[in-house]
């Protein structure tokens, strides 16, 4: 069952939610407020690529290494 992240607009606290993908858009109620206008989110994550995709990659483009964002934005 996947995680989906909310937003309250009342209190705009973020949260998540284990729940099934039918339900993602169902009313969830804030746990700060309580309120029922949250909405979902857009989630960001990253996966780590392989040593051997990183290989095979590095012709076609140059390696990028750091941050989740991409590696080359210096933001840390």
């Amino acid at each position: 069952m996947p995680i989906f992240e909310y937003h309250c607009l009342d209190c705009h606290t973020q949260f998540e939610r284990l729940r099934s993908a039918g339900e993602r858009d169902a009313t969830t109620p804030c746990p700060q407020c309580a309120s029922t206008r949250a909405k979902r989110t857009i989630s960001v994550f990253a996966t780590p690529r392989s040593h051997v995709e990183g290989r095979a990659g590095a012709a076609a483009a140059p390696a990028r290494q750091g941050c989740a964002c991409g590696g080359n934005c210096n933001c840390h």
